[in-house]
């Protein structure tokens, strides 16, 4: 009998630590810290020790967007994730208001765990639809970052025509769309020619060390393609505030526009 009670409890706490399928779960291996969808892919990462860092490489790549704008005023993301790139906006642009908006309340209910800020007078984490948001949306950020990746990838929605519209539309003057694509997903070529429709061509593609993640960098009613020496001159001005290095960045970004 006693054998038979202490299977059963075996049992139950077993079931218990399995995640529930299709909600975001924690894992911790080697002073990282990881929200997961599923055993397959990993959402976001952080060590345990230094929050703020970045520690996956995409995350590194998306904020190349500051060698165009290193100053932004308002920042707008779709997709809150483990929180990497709002925490890091949130440390090193201290000037910058930061908008996040997701649409999973499981994942906002992580935000803890991940030592995102709570919200305050420049920070806001909203719980919405990053597609409705970017429709109606009037606060007109200077730069709007997409990842909103969710347990079946990027959902088609957030990579539509007319959501690649409204975000044009959404952007300050000037503004900049920072968006995370996978390189080797089937629709890619397809998601990043909507991207250069609605943002008549001012578009880069910059690579991320060792993953096939894209980041599409694209500009607003700016000059294009921008000034190399500007890009070199905020390289070194970053170079001073951020622990990223810029002027790597600097070296990539500037290979990677367009006619060079």
């Amino acid at each position: 009998m006693h054998r038979q009670i202490d299977q059963m409890l075996a049992w139950t706490a077993e079931r218990e630590a399995k995640p529930e399928a299709g909600k975001p779960y924690l894992t911790e291996r080697d002073g990282i810290l990881a929200l997961n969808f599923d055993v397959m892919s990993v959402q976001s990462e952080m060590y345990i020790d230094r929050p703020d860092e970045l520690v996956i490489s995409y995350t590194r790549a998306m904020m190349s967007f500051l060698l165009l704008q290193p100053v932004p005023k308002r920042i707008a993301m779709i997709g809150l994730g483990g929180g990497s790139l709002a925490k890091y906006c949130y440390r090193y642009l201290p000037s910058s208001e930061i908008k996040v908006i997701e649409i999973s309340p499981d994942v906002i209910a992580l935000r803890n765990e991940f030592a995102i800020p709570a919200d305050d007078a420049r920070f806001q984490v909203v719980s919405g639809d990053g597609i409705l948001w970017v429709a109606d949306t009037r606060w007109q950020p200077d730069v709007l970052i997409l990842d909103g990746f969710d347990t079946g990838g990027l959902p088609e929605q957030l990579a539509s025509q007319r959501f690649y519209d409204d975000c044009f539309v959404s952007l300050a003057d000037q503004g900049i769309l920072v968006a995370n694509l996978w390189g080797g997903y089937p629709h890619y070529e397809e998601y990043l020619e909507r991207i250069h429709n609605s943002f008549a061509g001012a578009v880069i593609v910059v690579d991320s060390e060792k993953s096939v993640n894209k980041v599409v960098i694209a500009v607003k009613n700016s000059a294009f393609p921008p000034s190399v020496s500007e890009i070199r001159q905020h390289a070194n001005l970053l170079g001073l505030t951020h622990t990223l290095n810029f002027q790597a960045k600097c070296n990539k970004l500037i290979r990677a526009l367009p006619g060079r």
